[in-house]
């Protein structure tokens, strides 16, 4: 039975740029933060490792030249301050501007499987915890990208962010059931819908590292041309951490999506994650192995790389996606191997992926990066939608 390989992975993000230097004085301007709260949204946003993210919300877009066509909803850019609208309008937006970005993330993975086109999809597998919409992004994937009526369609909701691994997962499945399956997964989160200016730290937190974006990635057990460079699936485990339940959750309030994100989460981390890899990857050389290490945050990254014991090398990637594009939710992992399947300098490699999302969960990833074709160099790109 031949292994699910994930052929190409293709990105997707809105045309709206956050630099962080200005997001920061944005929030940290807002009223009834206090001296204290005003503080932690400083230190929030300079110590975060990001330089840029990418918003749906246009009006934060400080660069625009002209001011917004109607009234503000978000953000009033004359008085400076940050707006509070009401869960169905965010939602509302959510399904404005979802289709466009998995539209482009898909048909960017598509573009480069040549040998496959999207009449070969047989399964869809999306994933969002930022939004609702029914018919949702899998009817938007089916309809614009002309897939065939009868192909079988799954949406993963709510899971945070960790879901890319769940998807994965499935596709694994059908993979494994029909050898002729090829299975589109996209992630699209569009987090900073929910912004809000509140000076708990929890919020805070989340305003400092939360993006938009979309990724796709083509995963089949079909053989490719002849040394297509490809991530081969080799085992995917979950394990839940129940002493962390009460410190990473998500739930749905009057004004948005409400992120439960304590700063014990880390330190969760931090006692876990040596026993958990090493049960995992015990037959892998860990220090030379690639890593794509969601980046929840940048303390995250740092306590992963120490307890683990990697070099600064072996965290690239994570810190790179962390630094360009913040915390997309789940499908931040998928712009990490992007980035390393499109590099396709190291081949027959091992690669390490995991994620963390509510519960606590743990979600790990062992796949093996393969060979590219001899002189073929692919630059990675993100299509801004």
């Amino acid at each position: 039975m031949a292994a699910a390989r994930i052929r190409s992975i293709g990105t997707a993000v809105p045309p709206t740029v956050i630099m962080q230097p200005e997001a920061r004085d944005v929030f940290a301007a807002q009223p009834g933060l206090g001296r204290l709260g005003e503080r932690l949204v400083r230190t929030s946003f300079d110590q975060s490792g990001i330089e840029t993210r990418h918003t749906v919300l246009t009006e934060l877009d400080a660069s625009a030249e002209a001011e917004p066509s109607g009234p503000a909803v978000f953000y009033d850019r004359s008085s400076g301050l940050l707006l509070d609208p009401g869960t169905g309008l965010r939602n509302d937006l959510y399904a404005a501007v979802t289709s466009e970005l998995v539209v482009e993330a898909a048909r960017s993975a598509l573009a480069d499987v040549p040998d496959l086109s999207a009449a070969d999809i047989t399964h869809v597998v999306t994933v969002s915890c930022t939004g609702f919409f029914a018919p949702g992004p899998d009817f938007v994937l089916v309809k614009e990208l002309g897939l065939r009526h009868d192909v079988a369609r799954q949406h993963l909701g709510f899971m945070g962010c960790q879901g890319a691994f769940p998807a994965l997962r499935l596709a694994d499945a059908f993979c494994a059931a029909d050898p002729d399956a090829v299975v589109l997964v996209v992630c699209v989160e569009l987090c900073t819908l929910h912004v809000r200016s509140a000076a708990t730290t929890d919020q805070i937190i989340a305003n400092s590292v939360f993006a938009d974006g979309a990724a796709a990635a083509v995963v089949t057990g079909r053989p490719g041309p002849s040394g297509s460079s490809a991530l081969r699936i080799d085992r995917l485990r979950s394990r839940l951490l129940p002493e962390g339940e009460q410190a990473m959750a998500w739930t749905i309030g009057d004004h948005g999506f409400e992120m439960v994100l304590s700063t014990y989460v880390p330190k969760l981390i931090d006692g876990s994650i040596g026993e958990l890899v090493g049960a995992f990857a015990e037959d892998v050389d860990l220090p030379s192995s690639r890593w794509a290490v969601h980046p929840g945050g940048r303390d995250i990254l740092d306590r992963v790389q120490s307890r683990l014991g990697l070099d600064d090398a072996a965290m690239a990637p994570s810190r790179s996606v962390l630094r360009r594009f913040g915390n997309m939710s789940s499908a931040t992992v998928l712009f990490i191997l992007a980035d390393l399947l499109h590099a396709g300098d190291e081949v027959d490699r091992p690669v390490i992926a995991m994620a963390f999302g509510p519960g606590l969960s743990v979600e790990l990833g062992a796949l093996t990066l393969e060979p590219a074709p001899t002189g073929a160099a692919v630059a990675g790109r993100v299509a801004t939608a």
